[in-house]
């Protein structure tokens, strides 16, 4: 049995909340709990040792878990838009790129709920970042800003179904280094993802993630308890996320496992059974007209399926998932964007880039924002990348290469075998019908969705979209971050003046 299976049954054992009960309303709350660059399979439930995550892991328990989660899209805005509006980022026009415009002439399901009856709210990072007042609206699509869930819960009328999004900034970069450490986790203990080098200031570096991970969840667990001592619990449909993956390379802004595969957990007693797991493979365009559904609504203009069907038995084509990008943060001369499709299965993933001399993860040096690469955050795991660059050794992978070098048209890979997908297949000929028949897929997927690159794959649409932050800066300087890092555990000799990182280790 799974690792993550036994937990839940345990989990299940101990777990006995106590709650106000009320009386059972016709409509469902909605409590949507999303984090900012969290990947797959960072949680307690799934099986990692390191980052503790009690409250995800209680609503597994209670709920359902999925394990083939993707979003639509490893970047925050077009993410967060296919969530709130069930449908794919090409299909959303502008709002298929980061720090785009919100594409206002069609209804999320907060805005639907919201006509129906609903009081709907958000609290800190909803769809974003982009403009959104400039389609004409006066909130946030996630809904009215208010300061917690608390005043959301205060001004909510008696007795009315509500709507709230809680969007988290962690685990998204910038991290103060050593808060992971220094709260007792072991640089030993981290099992480092094959497309990074194992050395202890990348296993530091992963440690402030999981850091952040972990406040995200205690904050979640302070929503639940409020929820659960209003009385409200089980007549909410909790659902607890990522909108894309880790900010590191190859991650966040890929279309690779660790940039599109989510954590994901729902909580809703009315129709999920307790510790179930659900292995069909679910995309971010699924949430909207799930929640619609639930309210006793339709929606006639989102692409994804309800999720509901899945819990009763019912059968529905979910064998395969498709998942795209367009331009991330402006790091190309001329606003480029880097288009990808893909599509991904039990056994492979496929992905074509649209546009392979581009460079994938920006410019080597400046264009507008962030930096060197720009669609990589900065941070010491990038940088101790970059510096191995033409340094690749023999029997190990070429860390640079994967991160930052150009790709070809089509990549394969074998996610079985290849669960960091570092050997691509699409030239191995016994492949080659594999190849051809997730091609065909991925092409009748993009017609039958109004893709533009499905007759036009070099489109220069998402070029010439606006790109909304007006900011310039500059290429930082590699060796002085590389030498000013310093992994500071909480005790022992190297407590004040830390450890140094080791360039090109």
């Amino acid at each position: 049995m799974p690792a993550f299976s036994i937990l839940i049954l345990l989990l299940l054992l101990f777990s006995n909340p106590t709650e106000k009960q009320a009386p059972k309303a016709s409509q469902p709350n909605i409590l949507f709990l999303i984090a900012d660059d969290w990947s797959f399979p960072h949680a307690g439930v799934y099986g990692d040792q390191v980052v503790l995550t009690p409250t995800f892991d209680r609503l597994a328990a209670e709920g359902a878990l999925f394990t083939n989660a993707y979003t639509a899209s490893p970047s925050c805005s077009p993410s967060r838009a296919s969530v709130l509006l069930g449908r794919y980022p090409h299909q959303n026009e502008a709002g298929g790129n980061l720090w785009s415009e919100f594409p206002a002439q069609y209804p999320t399901y907060v805005s639907l709920l919201e006509e129906d009856g609903y009081f709907t709210g958000s609290s800190r990072k909803g769809w974003g970042p982009g403009d959104f007042k400039v389609s004409g609206m006066e909130n946030n699509p996630s809904g009215k800003t208010y300061e917690d869930f608390k005043s959301f819960l205060a001004e909510r009328p008696k007795d009315q179904p509500f709507t709230f999004w809680f969007g988290s900034t962690d685990p998204h970069r910038e991290y103060v280094p050593n808060t992971g450490i220094q709260t007792g986790m072991q640089l030993e203990d981290v099992i480092v993802p094959g497309f990074f080098p194992d050395n202890d200031c990348v296993r530091n570096d992963i440690l402030d993630y999981y850091f952040e991970i972990e406040r995200f969840d205690r904050e979640c667990g302070q929503l639940i308890k409020m929820l659960q001592e209003a009385g409200e619990l089980d007549n909410t449909i909790i659902v607890m996320t990522s909108d894309n993956g880790m900010p590191f390379p190859r991650a966040k802004a890929n279309l690779y496992d660790y940039g599109t595969r989510m954590p994901l957990v729902i909580r809703w007693p009315d129709k999920i059974k307790a510790g179930t797991v659900i292995d069909d493979f679910v995309n971010f365009i699924d949430f909207a007209p799930s929640f619609v559904e639930a309210a006793g609504l339709e929606a006639e203009t989102m692409s994804g399926q309800s999720l509901w069907p899945l819990f009763a038995g019912e059968k529905q084509d979910r064998d395969q998932v498709y998942l795209e990008r367009e331009r991330h943060a402006n790091v190309r001369k001329g606003d480029l964007s880097y288009p990808m499709r893909a599509v991904r299965d039990h056994k492979y993933l496929y992905i074509k880039n649209m546009m392979p001399e581009r460079n994938p993860a920006g410019d080597p040096t400046v264009h507008q924002s962030v930096g060197q690469y720009g669609d990589v955050d900065n941070s010491i795991t990038k940088f101790l990348i970059m510096a191995m660059e033409g340094k690749s050794k023999s029997g190990s992978p070429d860390y640079f290469k994967l991160a930052f070098d150009k790709r070809p048209e089509e990549e394969l890979y074998d996610v079985v075998a290849d669960p960091y997908q570092l050997n691509n297949l699409a030239d191995d000929e016994s492949l080659a019908t594999v190849k051809e028949n997730m091609r065909k897929k991925l092409q009748n997927w993009m017609e039958e969705t109004g893709d533009l690159r499905a007759k036009d794959p070099r489109s220069l649409y998402w070029d010439e979209v606006r790109y909304t932050p007006d900011y310039q800066m500059k290429d930082f300087n590699l060796s002085q971050g590389i030498e000013e890092y310093r992994i500071k555990p909480p005790f022992g000799k190297y407590a004040k003046e830390g450890i140094p990182c080791i360039q090109g280790n």
